[in-house]
């Protein structure tokens, strides 16, 4: 089958979703009023709260919540055949992750700003907000050691993509200043610093950055290096206020998202190049099953717990008028499910004939520990029908992924930071909240010892460890979406609206993630993962717990409605 038919059936499924669905969900579900002040008003700072174009929010929030996750879950999934894979991206993203991230920023615009494990503790049960709490907890560890670990592994087999990834940062700062400063368009200076980041890519081929140097100096690995490396700037990059680095490097990173997808799309379509995988794969008899794996490798996707918690905690605090809440949220997870197509497209029909495919993937673990690379050389590919060399494209490749992680641990660190602020205080330990530096401390070196863990830098790229890895990952993450959803769902039927929109996915994904859960315990004991089985026997205590607490609150919020609470 020709790929680009595939472009084009998903393409117009995500325009009928944003043009009809959104619409549904923004003036029926979420009742968006252009009359409501927003926190980014309410409770402007110049720091957290601060009014933005949506544009340049859409930029932030989808590159914040974008990372190496809905390249590396497609590319896994496809182990199972691009049919299933494509059906969950397209079906996901339209009812389930278009209604989880509008719904997460609504609701915390409505509630001052406050992150979805708060609502959860006024919507739910004050409980549930320590239970969603120590979920989040996990999952904001595995986000940042898993991306950690992706990005120490493109630096480490793509020295070129180093300086383009450099770059980016100082061409941000600027635009920070040029436009919070100044008080000038951000429109022109992105573009110019967008074509200097190209530039720098054919610099960095020709100058590669390794550390090899420095690792042997300290005695340790090239990638043990790159990751501490990694963990020591998002320290940093966390600490400044969302204008001088986050916002305009992800208005950067959000045009590279554009300009990505076409050139990807477009060298389809020159090459005309057609699927070489299976629509469905007869799988080796030891690896995993697609049900209910699937749907939590997948992840970002097709829907993502995370979204929830860059929508309550980032996002949410810059909207600066409701209504734009269904440009930034819902599109936003229409930019995840374009990026997961060009994922699969890269890894079906850009690494070459069915042969070639067949080895690449064999099984599980050449699939799970190859993913990235399968996504680089397939996007090398495309890029070669343009009349681009095919490893100028992989380096382009390269910079794409490790940009947007870069961008989405360093919002990552940041909404660690807060919810140890609040777990601190709900441990008693008020005066802990306020001290910034050492919470940014802890945030950073909970997530680096997982990835540094005897066997953790191993975990991150290859076999079936990292395929353990990022099941636990996927799961955790799917797992929250669930939650995020059931405090939507309470939110919304509390004002007499109908919250069906919010309880199908709801229900769909805490079977298929309390599945899962189960199935990796078995996993991990005979696998002898001790660390990832004691952290998910924990997540699963928790979400059994949140779950009862959860339907118990739409039970009882079905027989106590408020008539008046419509219009709150």
């Amino acid at each position: 089958m020709p790929a680009f038919f595939l472009i084009v059936m998903a393409l117009v499924a995500f325009y009928l979703g944003y043009r009809f669905y959104s619409r549904y969900l923004a003036e029926k579900v979420y009742a968006l009023d252009p009359n409501f002040r927003t926190p980014a008003h309410e409770m402007r700072d110049g720091v957290d709260f601060v009014p933005t174009h949506k544009h340049v929010l859409l930029g932030h929030h989808f590159t914040s919540v974008a990372g190496a996750a809905p390249i590396v879950g497609p590319a896994i999934a496809v182990y199972w055949g691009w049919l299933p894979a494509l059906a969950w991206v397209i079906l996901g993203t339209i009812f389930a992750a278009g209604v989880h991230d509008l719904g997460s920023i609504v609701v915390s615009a409505r509630n001052r700003g406050q992150n979805i494990g708060t609502l959860s503790g006024k919507v739910i049960s004050a409980r549930a907000s320590t239970l969603f709490l120590l979920i989040i907890f996990f999952l904001l560890t595995l986000v940042n050691a898993v991306f950690g670990v992706v990005m120490a592994i493109l630096f480490e087999s793509n020295p070129g993509a180093v300086i383009p990834a450099l770059i980016v940062i100082p061409i941000a700062v600027f635009i920070g200043q040029w436009a919070y400063r100044l008080g000038r368009s951000i429109i022109i200076p992105s573009i110019v610093g967008l074509l200097l980041l190209y530039i720098a890519i054919p610099i960095g081929q020709a100058y590669p950055i390794e550390v090899d140097g420095l690792a042997s100096a300290i005695g340790l690995e090239v990638r043990t290096t790159w990751i501490l490396l990694i963990f020591a700037y998002t320290w940093i990059a966390s600490r400044l206020p969302v204008w001088i680095l986050l916002q305009p490097r992800d208005y950067i990173n959000g045009q590279q998202l554009i300009v990505a997808l076409f050139v990807i799309f477009l060298g389809v379509l020159v090459g005309w190049d057609t699927v070489s995988a299976p629509a469905v794969n007869e799988v080796s008899a030891d690896s995993p099953h697609w049900f209910p794996y699937l749907f939590i490798t997948v992840a970002c996707g097709a829907i993502s717990g995370f979204h929830s918690l860059v929508a309550s905690g980032t996002t949410s605090k810059q909207l600066d008028k409701e209504p734009e809440a269904r440009f930034v949220g819902y599109g936003g997870a229409l930019g995840e499910g374009a990026l997961a197509l060009a994922a699969i497209l890269a890894c079906t029909a850009g690494l070459g004939a069915a042969g070639e495919w067949n080895t690449a993937y064999a099984d599980f673990g050449a699939a799970s520990g190859g993913a990235l690379g399968h996504f680089v050389t397939g996007t090398g590919h495309f890029l070669s029908n343009l009349g681009i060399p095919a490893t100028l494209g992989a380096t382009f490749a390269a910079v794409v992924v490790i940009t947007f992680a870069g961008t989405t641990m360093d919002t990552g660190i940041r909404l660690q930071r807060y919810i140890l602020a609040e777990i601190s205080e709900l441990a008693g330990f008020k005066a802990l909240s306020g001290r910034v530096n050492l919470l940014t401390t802890l945030a950073v070196l909970i997530p680096l010892g997982l990835a540094l863990v005897p066997g953790g830098d191993d975990a991150g790229g290859k076999g079936f460890a990292f395929g353990r890895l990022w099941t636990l990952f996927g799961t955790t993450n799917q797992l929250t979406a669930g939650l995020a959803l059931s405090v939507i769902a309470v939110w919304v039927l509390a004002r007499n609206r109908n919250p069906l929109a919010a309880i199908v996915p709801l229900v769909f994904l805490l079977f298929m993630t309390t599945w899962a859960l189960l199935l990796n315990l078995v996993d991990f004991f005979q696998k002898g993962d001790w660390l990832l089985l004691a952290m998910d026997a924990a997540i699963f205590v928790l979400a059994a717990w949140l779950i009862v607490e959860a339907v118990t609150a739409l039970n009882r919020q079905r027989g106590a409605r408020d008539p008046a609470a419509a219009d709150r």
